[in-house]
């Protein structure tokens, strides 16, 4: 089992990494936007040559090497992974809650959870940062849907204690885990095992869009990352995902078609959708583009 957890695991994060570099090129780089959905509408991909990967990226490997090394979540060894990253590479398109978090946690390790709570006058962050770096964690579990719903919520409270942060984090999770069983990762499957809210309501609403909503439109009813929250950006990855989970490439630019808060949207339905597919579908000159991930 664990052989298997591990590849689907690792064909996830390979999606998730591509989704997010792929996305960060859309990312604000094209003013007006009429340019960048051109060379969306026209698959055209981005010009630039060298394609970096984000925060999303970065977490999501930190959160695959705990599962890794002890089958399981951690919290505390997660925490000081997220915070060590962070040191050693700020600059990587982190949020302005992990600005504010992560440092103090590299100082004083030990006091995570309750730093974590602390943020944004001690609601703690529903942003949707838990649930862009956690679809290989959902790849791992894959085999226990509940499992994998409680150890999506134990990684997420590590930096996201609002309970939508955490439903977030526990959708795409469920999702993945989904996707890599073979079964399609249906906004109203995956509700049934998020938590009552914002997310869960936004899952019952992109399962309820008429079969020939295009991206465009969906973004607008759903949201798509543009509030940086994962109300805001859940429910319309996944939709996409659901869209097309035999199909990566269709898949990432239909979530681009969206706009908004593009690598991360796309980091969620990269590493949803090749959970299930791999990344063998991409066109070749993306993997010579994309920054590689360490061994």
């Amino acid at each position: 089992m664990d052989d298997r957890r591990r590849t689907a695991a690792r064909r996830s994060i390979e999606g998730l990494a591509f989704g997010d570099a792929f996305g960060e090129r859309f990312f604000g780089l094209f003013r007006p936007e009429a340019e960048a959905r051109r060379l969306i509408s026209e698959r055209i991909a981005p010009p630039d040559p060298h394609w970096h990967w984000t925060d999303d990226t970065a977490m999501a490997l930190e959160l695959l090497a705990v599962l890794e090394t002890h089958g399981e979540v951690r919290s505390q060894t997660l925490a000081e992974r997220f915070a060590a990253r962070y040191k050693a590479d700020p600059g990587r398109g982190y949020g302005s809650g992990m600005h504010a978090l992560l440092p103090r946690v590299a100082a004083t390790p030990g006091e995570w959870e309750t730093l974590a709570t602390t943020l944004f006058g001690g609601e703690g962050s529903l942003g949707n940062g838990a649930a862009m770096r956690v679809a290989p964690l959902g790849a791992w579990f894959h085999d226990d849907l509940d499992r994998t719903a409680e150890q999506a919520a134990r990684s997420a409270r590590v930096t996201h204690a609002h309970p939508e942060g955490v439903a977030g984090a526990v959708a795409v999770a469920v999702a993945a885990a989904l996707s890599a069983r073979g079964e399609p990762p249906a906004p109203a499957a995956v509700a049934d095992r998020t938590p009552d809210g914002a997310v869960r309501r936004g899952l019952l609403a992109a399962a309820g869009l008429p079969p020939d909503t295009d991206p465009v439109a969906a973004a607008a009813a759903l949201g798509n990352g543009r509030m940086v929250r994962a109300d805001d950006t859940v429910p319309f990855a996944l939709w996409c995902a659901a869209r097309h989970p035999d199909d990566l490439p269709t898949a990432l630019w239909a979530t681009a078609a969206g706009l908004g808060d593009v690598d991360t949207t796309c980091a969620i339905t990269g590493g949803v959708v090749s959970a299930r597919t791999g990344t063998g579908g991409l066109p070749p000159e993306w993997s010579e583009r994309r920054e590689p991930l360490p061994h």
